[in-house]
């Protein structure tokens, strides 16, 4: 395979995902950005993801993943479900969706491959997974080569975030000059409220401690 110059990011609004957005966009020459709709509570990280690409000249396309919502009752997309603020001494947090990244990276690479592009850009990190076993290198690793089996057709699938924490996450987003667009116009927060977000769900206060301490870095 020649060097890649096209990219599919799985982009949901987010911080990392549109830090791997932007990355992506320095990187290649093309950059196609692919979010889900899967009834996720606040569907404003979805009206996030479309006015920055929007803003930025992104082509952007929402695929319907209402089925994972049936199939994987979660905090993150039932109203009478309270999101965890502590990890559980066993077993994953109820804001964990099975199977979500898994189907999420492989309907991108078959939206992939029907553009001939190879690469598909993902905001996953061991560092901070939060006890979600689909964000470790293991399983996208392996992944990768089962997509590549399953469609005879070779996938990268790359993960600028996988071995950082989110204080180098934030520094990454300044390097690439989009620190404003990430803290302002992302939504990372669990109760739906963008930028800084509510400050008390596990998403905000993972997303502030690596803000306070890039910040006080920086000083």
């Amino acid at each position: 395979m020649s060097k890649p110059t096209k990219a599919v990011v799985v982009f949901s609004g987010g911080q990392d995902s549109t830090t791997c957005l932007f990355w992506a966009k320095q990187k290649y020459e093309e950059v196609i950005a692919l979010s889900f709709d899967y009834g996720q509570k606040h569907v404003k990280e979805l009206e996030c993801a479309k006015k920055i690409c929007k803003k930025h000249g992104i082509e952007h396309h929402i695929l319907d993943m209402a089925l994972l919502n049936q199939l994987a009752p979660n905090s993150l997309t039932r109203a009478d479900i309270e999101v965890d603020h502590e990890a559980p001494e066993e077993g994953t947090p109820n804001s964990f969706v099975d199977g979500r990244n898994m189907l999420f990276l492989t309907f991108a690479a078959v939206f992939a491959k029907q553009r001939n592009i190879h690469v598909l850009v993902t905001g996953v990190s061991q560092s901070d997974f939060s006890g979600y076993p689909d964000c470790r290198h293991v399983f996208i690793s392996s992944l990768e080569t089962t997509l590549t089996l399953a469609m005879d057709y070779e996938f990268e699938v790359i993960t600028p975030l996988m071995w950082i924490d989110k204080k180098e996450t934030w520094a990454m987003a300044d390097r690439l000059g989009v620190f404003d667009i990430v803290r302002n116009e992302t939504l990372t927060c669990y109760n739906g409220i963008m930028g800084d977000g509510c400050g008390e769900c596990p998403a905000c206060k993972l997303r502030k401690k690596g803000l306070d301490a890039y910040l006080a870095e920086k000083k």
